[in-house]
């Protein structure tokens, strides 16, 4: 058994989903290990990650209006206020999806399905860069 470690750095121009999916997909090609398993962790709590679908743009869109919805940027409903009024309801994005995914790695590629991609959700408005950190073990 073998391990890898590489941080990505993700520039973020505000709100929306971030497609990262070729960035890991070079990573794993590189990095020795054919089979195993792939874990991805975003260091920020006004952030996320997940596995969605890549061949519509109108999925993206739709999510990011979804979240939206669920934690709207309203001073008035959240008693966190100190950094502005989208950092609360980033907050509660990044508690809605995930923070961490695994990935299964075989033929040094992560194994998604047809349509998938893995994202960087960014709750924030302002840009921000971002740490991915890549954690993959196997042979």
């Amino acid at each position: 058994m073998r391990q890898r470690k590489q941080c990505l750095d993700i520039t973020t121009n505000g709100n929306g989903l971030y497609e990262i999916t070729a960035l890991v997909q070079r990573w794993l090609a590189t990095s020795g290990i054919d089979t195993g398993l792939l874990t991805l962790f975003v260091q920020h709590t006004s952030a996320s990650l997940t596995i969605q679908e890549n061949a519509d743009s109108d999925v993206q869109r739709d999510l990011s209006t979804a979240l939206d919805r669920l934690a709207p940027s309203d001073p008035s409903l959240y008693r966190h206020t100190a950094e502005g009024p989208d950092d609360m309801p980033a907050h509660i994005k990044s508690a809605l999806t995930d923070v961490s995914l695994s990935v299964p790695v075989a033929d040094a590629r992560a194994q998604l399905g047809t349509w998938q991609g893995i994202y960087l959700l960014e709750h924030r408005q302002a840009s921000h860069t971002r740490k991915v950190i890549l954690h993959l073990i196997g042979d």
